[in-house]
Order: C-alpha cells, then sequence, then structure tokens
C-alpha cells in the first residue's frame, strides 16, 4: 500500500472533527516520515558545538523605529497543559501564586503594563488545548473590559492528532474511551494552529510583526523590550533565547549547528543516538539549551509556511506509549510530536542570544511552587516575578517527600 492509500484513514477521521487542512498535512508529513522508518536522530558527527553567542547584558538596541516594536508585537502564551503531574485537574496556569493571584492573571498583568508603556493595543494569545479552555476563558471574564476574555480575542486552539497503532500503523481504536484515540501533536504544532486557525493571516492584517511565544509555567518568560528592540533591528526571522546548561540540564535539548548547511538546530534527547549520548550531556561541549521562549517575525513565518504547502519541515519525534497511559497493557500506541523550538533550523539567518538563568523559571513540581510562594521571591504590581534581592542571584532549592508531591497532599 503506498503512502497515500495509508494515510486515507487518517485524514478521514481528521477531517470528521473538523481538523484545519494546516494541520493534516503536518500531521501526513510526520506520517510519511514514520512509514519511511525515518529515526531523527541527529548524529553527533553531523554537528559542531555553538560556542559563543551575544548576550543579553551586551546588546545595543535601536530607538529608531515607527512604530515602535511593541506596537507591532504579541505575546504568545503556550496553555495547553493540566499540570496532572502535580495533581491538577485543571490548567495549570489557573494554579495560585499569591494571595488569590494565579498564573494567569500575572500574564494578563505583564501584557496591560506593555500596553501602559507602549501606549498600544499589545496583544496576548492563549495556546488553549480542548482540555484548558473553557476553564481559562471562564476566569479571563474579569478581563473582559480590556478585550481579554472572549475566544475570538485571545485564544489559539491547539490541535489533536490521532495515535498510531505500533503493530499495523492504522488508527488506533479504543471504544471504552474514543478520546483516548487522540493526542497532542507536541508544542510544534504552533505554526499549522497559526496557520489554520486564521490568527496569521489577522496578526499580519492589523499591522503585527513580531511574536514573543513561550510556556505559561515560565514565570521568568515576559516580553522584554529590550530583546524585542534587539530582534527586530537584527532582521533575523527567528530568535532562540538560550540559557548556560548545568548538571540538572544535562537531558534537555541543547543548541547545536549543523556542518552541513552552518545552520542552527535544536536537538532533543529523543533525537541523540545512544552512541552519542555521553557528548549530548557534556555541558561544556555543549553549553547552550533552549529556554522555550521564542521570537518569530510572522512575516517571515507566513513566507515559510507558503513555500512548504502550509508546512514547516520540523523533524519528527516518535514517542511510542500505550493508548491508554494508565494502562500499560493496553494496545502499544506511537505517539507523532514536534518541537517548536526545532524551528531554528526552518529559516535562513536563525539566530540565538544567551540570557540569564533568570528568563528561565518555570514551575514543574510541588517544590518549585513552594519556592514561588515564599519570601525568596518578589511578585511585582505589573505581574514581573523576580528573587528577592537578599538570595543574591540564587535560588532557594527545596526538596520534599514523595507524599508532597501532588499540590492537595
Amino acid at each position: 500500500m503506498n503512502p497515500d492509500e495509508k494515510f486515507r484513514a487518517y485524514e478521514s477521521k481528521m477531517r470528521a472533527i473538523g481538523m484545519q487542512d494546516a494541520a493534516i498535512r503536518a500531521f501526513q508529513r510526520n506520517y510519511e516520515a514514520l512509514l519511511r522508518n525515518e529515526s531523527g536522530m541527529i548524529p553527533e558527527n553531523d554537528i559542531e558545538p555553538v560556542t559563543t553567542l551575544p548576550t543579553l547584558d551586551h546588546i545595543t538596541t535601536s530607538a529608531d523605529h515607527d512604530p515602535p516594536p511593541l506596537a507591532r508585537a504579541v505575546v504568545i502564551k503556550l496553555n495547553g497543559g493540566l499540570g496532572t503531574s502535580m495533581g491538577l485537574q485543571g490548567p495549570k496556569s489557573l494554579l495560585e501564586v499569591r494571595d488569590g493571584v494565579n498564573f494567569l492573571d500575572l500574564m494578563v498583568r505583564q501584557v496591560l503594563d506593555l500596553r501602559r508603556q507602549s501606549s498600544t493595543q499589545v496583544r496576548l494569545l492563549l495556546m488553549n488545548s480542548f482540555s484548558t479552555s473553557d476553564a481559562t476563558l471562564a476566569h479571563l471574564q474579569r478581563y473582559r473590559d480590556h478585550h481579554l476574555a472572549d475566544s475570538t480575542d485571545v485564544e489559539l486552539m491547539q490541535n489533536q492528532i490521532p495515535k498510531i497503532g505500533a503493530d499495523t500503523l492504522d488508527p488506533v481504536v479504543w471504544p471504552t474511551d474514543p478520546a483516548l484515540e487522540w493526542c497532542p501533536p507536541g508544542h510544534g504544532d504552533l505554526y499549522p494552529a497559526l496557520a489554520g486557525s486564521g490568527w496569521l493571516d489577522q496578526l499580519l492584517d492589523e499591522g503585527v510583526r513580531y511574536a514573543f511565544v513561550s510556556n505559561s509555567d515560565n514565570l521568568g518568560a515576559t516580553l522584554d523590550p529590550a530583546i524585542l528592540a534587539h530582534f527586530a533591528a537584527s532582521g533575523a526571522p527567528f530568535l532562540m533565547e538560550v540559557t548556560r546548561r548545568t548538571a540538572a540540564d544535562r537531558k534537555g535539548g541543547h543548541l547545536a549547528r549543523r556542518l552541513a548547511d552552518d545552520r542552527l538546530l535544536l536537538r532533543e534527547v529523543a533525537q541523540c543516538p545512544d552512541a552519542d549520548f555521553d557528548a549530548f550531556q557534556d555541558i561544556e561541549r555543549h553549553r547552550f539549551f533552549n529556554t522555550n521562549n521564542l521570537w518569530l517575525r510572522l512575516d517571515h513565518l507566513r513566507h515559510a509556511l507558503e513555500a512548504g504547502d502550509g508546512v514547516l519541515p520540523l523533524p519528527m519525534i516518535r514517542n511510542r506509549k500505550t493508548v491508554d497511559p494508565r494502562d500499560k497493557h493496553s494496545t502499544a500506541v506511537i505517539q507523532l510530536e514536534t518541537a517548536m523550538g526545532a524551528a531554528i533550523e526552518c529559516f535562513d539567518g536563525a539566530a540565538a542570544i544567551e540570557v540569564p538563568r533568570s528568563r528561565f523559571a518555570p514551575v514543574k513540581t510541588t517544590a518549585d511552587l513552594l519556592a514561588l510562594r515564599s519570601d525568596a521571591y518578589q511578585v511585582l504590581a505589573d505581574g514581573q516575578v523576580r528573587l528577592d534581592p537578599s538570595r543574591h542571584g540564587t535560588p532557594p532549592i527545596i526538596t520534599l517527600p514523595d507524599s508532597c508531591k501532588l499540590v492537595d497532599a
């Protein structure tokens, strides 16, 4: 059976629930790579380390922009996660930080402060999933006067894709709970979601050119006007914020340069051959990891998508799981995903900048949350979260027993 025939069942399944063409084409590209048995591996011999980069402390910016970059910017937050690893049943962004203020409130405060700075309507887009949309929009009703409540103003919906039967490579069928036949496509879905939803065209039509994208649980990821000005002046189509790897980051994806074309790329642990794992974990060799704080030129993104028939050629990542993640004896499946940071290799002239560790402060565990709620951090009126000066730049290290790993424990 040729790839087109093999894919037909997937296309029918996706169209039946109203999936957009951009999402279907992106999934088809990854599925056909799977049929070709492409591993997505990036051997050490194909890359070289990145040793030096511009740093945030040493960039120069120009005020000679008309209109100023802030007036042409959108903040996009990935908001599809439920935080199940912390025992949450709802959106992680609704987790309280201090005194009834949650992650989402801080994001809104940051955008409102940017609006005050620029006297323009800096936009906020939340990339929600089907699991987070309702609760997120309900919470945002308190910001209706700021045009941050309606889905038509703030919501970019994440797509979902079919799980693949590991033995047959056909769409998995699970009558017990059909919802388990679907999975998220990874945050690389940002690009087909922007294109397929119409948001990309709408933003460009409104004069928006620059997008700052980050994870909603990274409270250090704020739109920094200095980085925006640097990005605008550089003319680069894509900018990745990276920071120095530590021993704790050895298994996290790192930045490298491909020898074949001299482009920057992102290598995740799932893309590293076993034989190269020691080199992957060598934090002196591969010094920088992706904070997932990205800057995009939306006009360049649209051009790249048009050139690729609506698809960015992101490396495919395959994950082997079971259709019911709570039942290890259920049908074995393959879930395909892409990483949004991997788009750095899709653009000529894409760049990276080294930023302080303070711009990477994700809340992944209850220990992270406890630290955030402590007096080691300051939560400012403009939504910024800062280490207290008494910490001298050193975050607290908190270790909790297993009995405290869930929020309600």
